[in-house]
């Protein structure tokens, strides 16, 4: 027996409707196989694949920052879908400032900033790669941010609460494996980055995106 495919709801002024009612005309002709299209996230179908998209940015930033004594920065959230603060690298949202053709090295310096209050002598495009593929057609660009010093205070913006860690490398296996037994989350990509710091002098051979000089702005 074939299980009856969920008809997902959508709460408008009150009233629970089905997604496609609780959009208009407009939007669903601008978005074509869109079936729902919110304010931030959209559900879209393709070839019967149904997958989230990004409706408020084209892009997404992610920065390994490391500092000139061998420390890694990373910061930690309140994330609401998973009811749990997490462990993640700083990241963010391009071309969600009002400008849609944001470069997205520059996205990737306020970002560091906004989050963290760190700014880095360079910065380096090491890889593009899809956050969750069976999930969602985003993609992330990862940037390296090398010899990365605090200048100001970061913890995000006036929405986030961020916390900000700075945790020497040849203790971060230990830092993460108690914040593990403390209850907190952690993202996956932060393993990834200390996979790619160890082998930094290699990088041009590991990743094909990598580069030798800074992001082109």
């Amino acid at each position: 027996m074939v299980p009856r495919r969920p008809q997902f709801k959508h709460s408008h002024r009150g009233k629970t409707l089905p997604i496609m009612a609780a959009m208009s005309d407009g939007n669903r002709q601008a978005m074509g196989d869109a079936a729902y299209l919110g304010r931030y996230l959209g559900i879209r179908e393709r070839n019967g694949w149904e997958f989230a998209t990004r409706t408020n940015a084209t892009g997404v930033v992610v920065i390994v920052a490391v500092t000139a004594n061998a420390e890694i920065v990373l910061v930690e959230q309140h994330r609401i879908p998973v009811e749990q603060n997490v462990i993640e690298l700083p990241a963010g949202l391009v071309g969600d400032q009002g400008d849609p053709d944001e470069p997205l090295d520059l996205a990737a310096e306020r970002e560091l900033w906004e989050e963290t209050g760190y700014r880095a002598d360079r910065l380096r495009l090491i890889a593009h790669c899809p956050s969750s593929a069976g999930l969602t057609d985003e993609v992330l660009t990862i940037f390296l941010a090398e010899n990365a010093r605090r200048e100001g205070p970061g913890g995000g913006d006036a929405s986030e609460d961020i916390t900000v860690h700075t945790v020497p490398l040849d203790q971060v296996d230990r830092w993460l494996a108690a914040a593990q037994s403390a209850g907190k989350g952690f993202d996956p990509k932060v393993y990834a980055a200390l996979y790619w710091l160890e082998r930094r002098v290699d990088l041009d051979a590991i990743l094909p995106a990598a580069t030798g000089s800074p992001a082109p702005r």
